[in-house]
């Protein structure tokens, strides 16, 4: 049996060996069941392995049986099961050491689709399940000392959550391994909870960016390639929009229904009193209305980055739905009656339909377009030429689609402008096989139903096949097809042609494969991947890391391997939903961690581009230059390289960081804030601390120069407005002091940033407690809104201070002191209390105490009393630090 002990010619990685500690710990306390996180390439079949050999050894196990989503990830365990030298069978009635099988051993998976339907409700799940299911069930239960390990198991949460709890329910004694790269972090709430029943929890995890900085991991950069739909297909979406477009008009038009539009939304939103009760994302969309002018900001709304952008078509469906249900739809008013007409024809342009339920999303034709259009496949052409211009003999390129062929039938609208096949991996293989650019790089087509490239390609396939089976070789047929496209044929199936198709591939025998994500999107191990061009639409979080996770294994061949990801996306502003291809890039990307070009690890679209936000796709305009950029990123893999400072130590942690630009004092480096021993208040100028030395005597010759100097040092602070570092301190102290959670103001980092921007965090917090600080500090740093609380800062001009020359001549560094404090501010502005501190007066009492220490003495005043009402319609909307911020997940 395999050992993993030193002697072993590959030793345990670092997180193999924490994994496997873990579980020994879990399995010391009594536990039977851990579930262990390990990203694509971090080794999870070695831990399942070296479980399985060091429990038949000790005679705790007498079986290991792996239970795993596809063929291919079936036969990878017994091939390496077999070289760590325990007996292996992928056959169910085997008794080898380690049985494994695929997830249809117990219920149907559909390889090519990430979600089956789910069962239904009250039903018992082993009772649905074929005989051959059940029948494996009762083998599992009636087997002593088993060790069931469960590969990849998210597809369990994903769709057999309640098929899993019961045929756990029929193992009690057994121990029961869960392994999965899917971060916890994306986990639903129902998902968790099933995890903590389950599994009691998770007991191991780490995450991509640790294993590339151990160096288990390739190194690896995100990239967008965005495109704009073809001319056929920009004037379809061009006439589909003008329904859309004459809705909203209508919408704006005050006779339009008894009530309109505008007037229900004031109703609803801003006069409501009591305040109506509207769902989070409702009162999103309605801030996007107010951004545009539409609307005014409803009472104690604050504006972050997600509401500074027109509202989208799923905003306006969500507040036309509002008005629609309890408004529109029980009045007898004819003009209501048309208000529905005219609603219910406009929707479908935008993907929608009316029902009795209010609106919902149907078929959406101009997302069609959009996921499927020629000018992602001539872009991935493009692509795949410059990556062997780039790279040369390490190019190694995967184009992973969703599907081999496209099975629905194009709408009739769309006739003309869509072909049928458009998007599939069908046309892309045709395209890169047509094109001189990319015929040499001999591209293959790997689905699990087919296997086509250039006859010459398939020939030498076979001449591979032939190295290891001459028989199958001899029975294979290559037979001519469509476009210069052939087809390989014979008596085979996936499971065997993968392995020889990966070993052409490694070989450079093809040095592009395209394949469907339902055969090489997971599992699937080719370490040779120098490049993936993802064509998916998928965006769940299983879907993003299988499949960025078939490019990060290490090369042997090549130490310095930089993987790169390139997603093709399509814009257009022909449309009002020309975004969905953007918002699907912004979903894939959630939770995902990659380098920027600054070198920071985050997660979300700002590590593809620093001008990329995940609320608003960037303008058609801007395209040619942000595909520059990513060109010239990705030529450079070195310094990719650079960015990621593998060897270096690091955290494992992502924490939200606050971005910041405005009008904030500048941060002096590696200097630890304290209160400020000057401050002005409302009635001169307070000294309440040590007060800076100034320049010294033998620094300046004269006294009344080094008395002046003094002076200018006092007075700066006084005529600067406060830094960051004073405003976070203040925000920290706050939220600890209300019992918010949060270590306080002295675990505040400000970072000034090359870049000219600031940047802040919560050090050694939890992550809500980071989320907590970063969402209140971005509230105080913004125009004032309709705040239920706010403070005041006092503000000190340079004439409000009195000449102290003479004073210094007369009476030295004391008179000048007390020059100072006559000085009397000559303005007060007004900064809104943060939300989570302004829910009662307490809270917001917190704050105030905090912004005294930090900032200077203040008056909190209620926004709901007179005074307070009056100072909100004189400032609101003032912006006092001009700043502009987003928060960011960065990892470190």
């Amino acid at each position: 049996m395999g050992s993993g002990e030193a002697d072993d010619p590959l030793p345990l990685r670092v997180h193999q060996r924490g994994a496997l500690d873990a579980l020994e710990a879990a399995y010391a306390a009594g536990r039977t069941r851990a579930w262990i996180v390990l990203p694509p390439g971090g080794g999870k079949t070695r831990v399942g392995l070296e479980t399985a050999a060091r429990h038949l050894a000790d005679g705790t196990v007498t079986r290991a049986v792996v239970l795993s989503p596809n063929t291919a990830i079936q036969g990878q365990w017994v091939d390496a099961a077999t070289a760590f030298g325990l007996t292996a069978s992928d056959d169910r009635g085997s008794d080898a050491e380690l049985v494994s099988l695929t997830y249809q051993a117990v219920a149907v998976f559909d390889a090519d689709d990430e979600v089956a339907d789910d069962p239904d409700a009250g039903t018992s799940q082993l009772a649905r399940l074929h005989p051959n299911g059940r029948d494996l069930v009762e083998r599992l239960r009636k087997t002593p000392g088993l060790l069931l390990v469960l590969d990849e198991c998210h597809h369990l949460l994903e769709v057999w959550g309640e098929l899993l709890a019961e045929v756990l329910a029929e193992l009690p004694s057994a121990h029961v391994l869960g392994l999965t790269a899917t971060p916890p972090a994306t986990l639903d709430a129902d998902q968790a909870r099933l995890v903590d029943e389950l599994f009691g929890g998770i007991v191991f995890q780490a995450g991509v960016p640790a294993l590339v900085r151990e160096g288990d991991l390739a190194p690896y950069l995100e990239v967008a390639h965005l495109v704009t739909p073809t001319v056929h297909e920009q004037e379809w979406l061009a006439e589909e929009a003008t329904r859309f477009g004459e809705l909203t008009t209508r919408l704006m038009d005050p006779t339009f229904g008894s009530r309109p539009f505008l007037q229900w939304l004031d109703e609803r939103y801003v006069t409501a009193v009591p305040r109506a009760e509207v769902a989070p994302e409702q009162l999103d969309a309605a801030l996007r209305l107010h951004f545009v002018g539409m609307l005014a900001l409803p009472p104690g709304a604050v504006l972050s980055e997600r509401h500074r952008r027109p509202p989208t078509p799923q905003d306006w469906v969500l507040l036309i739905d509002d008005w629609l249900r309890r408004c529109v739809v029980a009045s007898e008013d004819p003009r209501d009656h048309d208000v529905l007409r005219v609603v219910r024809r406009a929707l479908p342009a935008v993907g929608y339909v009316w029902t009795r339920r209010g609106i919902r999303a149907g078929r959406s034709t101009v997302d069609r377009v959009l996921a499927r259009t020629m000018a992602k496949t001539t872009a991935t052409v493009d692509l795949v030429a410059g990556e062997w211009d780039s790279l040369g003999d390490h190019t190694r390129v995967l184009v992973l689609c969703d599907h081999e062929r496209a099975s629905a039938i194009v709408p009739r609208e769309l006739d003309g402008v869509l072909d049928q096949q458009e998007g599939s991996a069908r046309s892309v293989i045709a395209a890169l096989v047509g094109d001189p650019a990319t015929a040499g790089l001999a591209p293959l087509l790997v689905t699990g139903s087919t296997v086509a490239a250039a006859e010459s390609t398939l020939r030498d396939l076979v001449e591979q096949v032939r190295l290891t089976d001459a028989r199958l070789a001899d029975a294979l047929v290559v037979e001519p097809g469509d476009a210069a496209v052939a087809q390989l044929t014979g008596p085979w199936t996936s499971r065997r042609w993968v392995p020889h198709v990966t070993r052409l591939f490694e070989s450079g025998g093809t040095r592009v494969l395209v394949g469907t994500r339902g055969l090489l999107g997971e599992g699937w191990d080719a370490p040779r991947i120098s490049t993936l061009v993802d064509l998916t639409t998928a965006t769940t979080s299983t879907a993003v890391v299988q499949t960025r996770g078939r490019a990060l294994r290490i090369d042997a061949t090549w130490p310095d391997k930089v993987a790169m990801t390139w997603s093709v996306v399509c814009l257009t502003e022909a449309h009002p939903r020309g975004g969905q291809d953007w918002d699907r890039l912004v979903r894939k990307h959630v939770g995902f961690q990659g380098v920027d070009a600054e070198g920071d690890v985050v997660d979300g679209v700002g590590h593809l581009d620093a001008s990329f936000s995940p609320y608003l796709p960037p303008a058609i305009a801007d395209i040619d230059a942000i595909n520059h950029r990513m060109a010239e990123r990705a030529r450079d893999r070195q310094a990719v390289r650079a960015w990621w400072r593998v060897g270096e130590p690091y955290v494992d942690q992502v924490r939200p960081t606050l971005r910041v630009r405005g009008r904030l004092a500048p941060v002096a480096p590696d200097v630890r804030p304290e209160p400020p021993a000057v401050v002005a208040a409302a009635d001169g100028v307070l000294f309440r601390g040590a007060v800076p030395e100034g320049p010294g005597a033998f620094a300046v010759r004269h006294r009344h120069e080094r008395l002046t100097g003094w002076r200018d040092l006092v007075l700066a602070p006084l005529l600067a407005p406060p830094s960051l570092d004073q405003l976070g301190r203040a925000v920290a102290d706050a939220l600890a002091a209300a019992g918010l959670g949060g270590p306080g103001g002295a675990a505040v980092v400000v970072e000034p940033h090359p870049s000219g921007e600031y940047r802040c965090r919560l050090d050694g917090a939890d992550e809500p407690s980071s989320w907590l600080f970063a969402d209140s500090l971005e509230q105080l740093l913004a125009p004032l809104a309709t705040p239920r609380y706010v403070v005041a800062r006092y503000v000190l001009g340079a004439d409000d201070v009195p000449d102290v020359g003479v004073w210094a001549t007369l009476g030295g560094r004391s008179a000048v002191r007390r020059a100072i404090a006559q000085a009397r501010p000559s303005g007060v502005v007004w900064h809104p209390v943060p939300t989570a501190l302004g829910v009662n007066a307490a809270r917001a009492g917190a704050f105030a105490e905090a912004w005294d220490r930090w900032v200077g003495p203040t008056q909190l005043l209620y926004t709901g009393s007179p005074e307070g009402a009056g100072v909100l319609a004189a400032q609101q909307g003032s912006d006092p630090f001009d700043a502009t911020t987003v928060v960011r997940r960065h990892w470190s």
